[in-house]
């Protein structure tokens, strides 16, 4: 399931899930971009992460719910890496609350970011792609999305959203050999959930049947597959990876 000769650009690719999907496209052989919107260094330690594996990748720097910063970043990267073949929408906010005291701005922020954002960035590459006729688009959404959560129904809409997004991209890029298909991660150990308390974790890994919270590299080995020319026939669809937590559609 070779990337060589390919150029990915992973949104949100500066910690975790992020940088796990970094790497596992790198180590198939895919020049990587490391997007960040605020923290350089950590992008530059997941792009030395990546060169350490003796990959190759760039970092760089945009809000992924600016278009005109899209753009520019896109067509900059593009030019110098003859194109971006793979698109990963991992970019990701939360602003959890309970909805009857939701601020417009927290629902606004959410939205703006892990919906626009793949939106923005999408459209950014689909014409390089579609001349080429060769592309994947990965947009990472969540069990959330499917379950729904209480103090989280900014976040739920957003995901919920990304499937509806992307099966709808999947039907107007398909005549063109570019797909476009969904990885819904579950509780995952990130630091998000290792802020949680044991009691917490507990609770949550006892209404998962795998009776554990996933990796970091689970999600990434999804997306890798979903990239590849191996899941050439693939698109529009939802790969769930959460150990069994939701096992619907």
């Amino acid at each position: 399931m070779s990337l060589e000769g390919k150029t990915a650009l992973v949104t949100g690719g500066s910690r975790g899930i992020g940088r796990a999907i970094c790497l596992q496209l790198a180590a198939r052989g895919a020049t990587v971009g490391v997007n960040y919107v605020s923290n350089a260094t950590a992008a530059e330690e997941t792009l030395a992460a990546v060169t350490a594996a003796g990959g190759k990748g760039f970092v760089v720097g945009f809000d992924v719910a600016d278009s005109a910063a899209v753009q520019k970043a896109v067509k900059e990267s593009a030019a110098d890496h003859d194109g971006i073949d793979i698109l990963v929408n991992n970019a990701g906010i939360t602003r959890d609350g309970l909805m009857a005291r939701m601020k417009d701005a927290d629902w606004d922020a959410v939205l703006d970011t892990n919906l626009k954002g793949a939106f923005t960035c999408s459209k950014a590459v689909m014409r390089g792609m579609m001349k080429k006729r060769w592309g994947r688009i990965i947009n990472i959404t969540s069990v959330i999305g499917f379950l729904g959560n209480g103090g989280q129904v900014n976040y739920a809409a957003a995901k919920a959203g990304l499937v509806g997004f992307s099966k709808s991209m999947a039907r107007e890029l398909a005549t063109r050999q570019v797909t476009v298909n969904c990885v819904a991660p579950g509780y995952i150990v990130t630091d998000m959930t290792s802020d949680l308390s044991e009691d917490i974790q507990e609770m949550i890994k006892a209404q998962i049947p795998l009776g554990t919270l996933g990796t970091p590299e689970d999600v990434a080995g999804a997306v890798g597959y979903l990239a590849s020319v191996e899941s050439s026939y693939i698109t529009g669809q939802t790969l769930h990876v959460n150990g069994g937590m939701y096992m619907g559609n």
